[in-house]
């Protein structure tokens, strides 16, 4: 469901409100199928993600009949789209992660004078 809700969007969906980059991450349907949780991951600023939720939200009728007619299931499912915040929360760990990984290398690179005062000062013991 998940793939047909995607090709729907991307190919019959006409909004111009649709320019942020945004990927269909997971659909929950409930039980009776008769509501699905469309994840959505959207790239960009928080305006964007804003205006990209309400974009789906305001075709999730279109979206519906258009991924009913390829898929067949008795009763398809009302959409109700919720923003995924995994991808970003993601992507900012990765960003810190990089961060301190860049900073280690430094400090191993160029020990910090501490470190240099402690090894001459051993020295000079020797």
């Amino acid at each position: 469901m998940r793939e047909v809700i995607s090709e729907v969007i991307r190919n019959d969906v006409k909004n111009p409100h649709l320019k942020a980059i945004w990927t269909i991450t997971a659909v929950e349907t409930t039980k009776d199928l008769r509501h699905a949780k469309v994840f959505v991951s959207v790239m960009g600023t928080e305006a964007e993600k804003g205006e990209t939720l309400r974009a789906l939200e305001s075709a999730r009728g279109f979206i519906a009949v258009a991924a009913s007619k390829k898929i067949v299931i008795r009763f398809f499912p009302e959409l109700h789209f919720v923003l995924d915040e995994g991808a970003s929360h993601q992507a900012r760990i990765e960003e810190i992660l990089t961060k301190i990984r860049k900073e280690k290398e430094q400090n191993i690179e160029a020990p910090d004078e501490e470190e240099q005062l402690e090894d001459e000062t051993s020295e000079e013991e020797v």
